[in-house]
């Protein structure tokens, strides 16, 4: 039978929501930490104003509260529906259409298939959600104490209010700016991610003898989500990046790519990696539980 890609958008939609709820505020701290010293090469000894996760969040909580640490959470709960509604939703539906195509096993576990599947749905899912990853990273970037503030900065009221100027100012083409960036991170993430977690989650339960249950989701998610964040972060702080920018500092992912490098060498790629994993490992946890969980609600109606 073939899956249903409503089924997997609602519950993969709903999931992330649950999750992001709890991730939003790592997410906050790694957009600042990518974006500080931008295009910069780091002194000795020099003050930065944040220094590490830790350090990021005790400062944000500080200085601009709750709402400071939660800033772009409405504009995050519609970046997932549309991003890991539509990712995780097409994946299996995309799995069965190409065993179906190669005339081989659904049934049986084929990396390539899996990894062409993650891909796919990846690039498809950034390429429908990217305006609101561009709205997500301008609302976390911005902070109301001046003292705090790194990279570009942009004000505005809420998601509606960010497209309908970001569109006015420079026109459809703005809205999809940072498409590609968008395209290749979301691609790359869900090229390993989802057929990682497919993977060890079967040998937990062939091997390790787990029931397929929240505890199977959990450390499957966990081991997943860490080798995601080492393929992705160098993607992450590329779109971060291209999103932010006021004017055209970057003409392409590969021109911010090595302009990065060139002003702040190699380890600029994996500025924020703590916080980003800090949010990927929780959020693909809680991501994953949730989705099984609602998975089994869904099907007892069916």
């Amino acid at each position: 039978k073939k899956p249903s890609a409503v089924l997997g958008f609602l519950s993969g939609g709903i999931a992330a929501c649950g999750a992001v709820t709890i991730t939003n505020p790592a997410e906050v701290i790694k957009t600042r930490l990518q974006l500080q010293g931008e295009l910069m090469r780091q002194t000795p000894g020099s003050k930065r104003i944040y220094t590490n996760s830790g350090q990021a969040f005790l400062h944000i909580a500080k200085y601009e509260g709750i709402r400071g640490l939660q800033r772009g959470l409405g504009c995050a709960y519609m970046y997932q529906i549309m991003m890991n509604g539509t990712r995780l939703g097409l994946y299996d539906p995309i799995k069965h259409t190409i065993h179906a195509t190669l005339k081989t096993d659904p049934s049986k576990n084929n990396n390539a298939v899996n990894i062409a599947a993650g891909g796919i749905g990846g690039i498809l899912s950034a390429a429908l959600a990217s305006p609101l990853f561009l709205v997500k990273t301008r609302l976390q970037s911005y902070s109301s104490h001046e003292a705090s503030r790194v990279g570009q900065q942009h004000y505005y009221r809420h998601t509606v209010d960010a497209l309908r100027h970001i569109y006015n100012k420079e026109g459809l083409r703005g809205i999809y700016r940072g498409v590609d960036a968008s395209m290749m991170r979301t691609g790359a993430g869900s090229a390993v991610q989802l057929p990682l977690y497919d993977v060890v989650k079967q040998k937990m339960i062939h091997i390790g003898g787990l029931e397929n249950g929240a505890l199977c989701h959990g450390l499957s998610s966990l081991i997943s989500g860490f080798f995601l964040c080492i393929v992705m972060n160098p993607f992450d702080i590329i779109s971060t990046r291209m999103f932010n920018q006021g004017g055209s500092l970057y003409k392409s992912p590969v021109d911010c790519l090595v302009k990065t490098i060139k002003a702040e060498g190699l380890s600029a790629l994996y500025k924020g990696f703590t916080a980003h994993y800090l949010r990927i490992g929780p959020h693909t946890i809680f991501t994953f539980v949730f989705m099984e969980q609602v998975k089994k609600v869904f099907e007892r109606f069916e």
